[in-house]
């Protein structure tokens, strides 16, 4: 039986993953304080008063910014402040709440990421707006939690000999006990965690962010590329959406619902 072993929330789009216990999720916004923030790119137009879902290339990511991956953040809700560091080494501890802190983490990445930062990127938020890979494709995507499967991680590692870290493909939800690539067939299929219900939305397709080490920062693999060739398609995960309020903790056993799911 296919079980929880970790979980996940990314507080700022392409900055390091917070590993937690248990995750409260809620059917009409998902996780909190996941995707919460982003760094838009300093010629990217973003209004968080009128927020319009942008593609993530807009925005500072693994893809682009493999430098990214070499930094250890850490939010607190409670506060509302961010700690950023590096080797053990706090960098910037900085009050996302207000403007001098916001301007601390933007003169930080400027100077970071340096000229493909576009100039000063921008802390952006807003109210209710999610800035996940899917929001791009409807609000349901937007709120939607991502699992991966680690029998398929290790399928995959099995066909290029290389060892996979399972933080690559920032999922939400880590589950081993199922078959590999068993969780691309869920598409509209319900997945039940205790009393929580979830529907498989679309399998996740990769992209080269996870070509980047979460350990070195080091873009030293072909991912996308070892999918297609060795197992046909690109995909490896599944988007699920929430379909009522709950909590998931490490080691619940997940279920799935032999008949099609229906819509939150």
């Amino acid at each position: 039986m296919a079980a929880i072993t970790a979980l996940y929330r990314y507080p700022v789009k392409g900055l390091s993953a917070e590993s937690l216990p248990a995750l409260s999720l809620r059917r009409g916004s998902g996780l909190a304080f996941d995707r919460e923030y982003a760094l838009a790119l300093g010629s990217t137009a973003f209004d968080p008063e009128q927020p319009k879902p942008l593609d993530k290339g807009f925005f500072l990511m693994l893809r682009s910014n493999a430098v990214l991956a070499a930094l250890t953040t850490r939010f607190d809700p409670e506060t509302g402040r961010l700690a950023i560091g590096r080797g053990g080494q706090t960098l910037v501890e900085a009050d996302l709440s207000s403007a001098a802190g916001r301007e601390a983490v933007e003169r930080f990445f400027e100077a970071y990421v340096g000229p493909a930062a576009k100039g000063r990127p921008r802390l952006v938020r807003a109210e209710g707006h999610k800035f996940t890979d899917g929001s791009v494709i409807s609000p349901a995507f937007m709120r939607a939690v991502s699992l991966v499967n680690l029998a398929s991680v290790r399928a995959l590692e099995a066909r290029t000999g290389q060892a996979i870290h399972p933080l690559r493909f920032r999922a939400n939800i880590v589950v081993d006990g199922l078959e590999a690539w068993e969780e691309l067939d869920w598409v509209d299929r319900a997945v039940s965690i205790g009393d929580l219900r979830l529907r498989g939305l679309a399998r996740t397709p990769r992209c080269a962010a996870v070509d980047v080490n979460p350990e070195t920062a080091e873009r030293d693999t072909n991912l996308p590329k070892a999918l297609k060739r060795h197992f046909g398609h690109v995909d490896l995960g599944l988007y699920l959406e929430v379909l009522c309020d709950g909590a998931v903790a490490v080691g619940d056993r997940l279920t799935l619902d032999p008949q099609t799911a229906g819509t939150a």
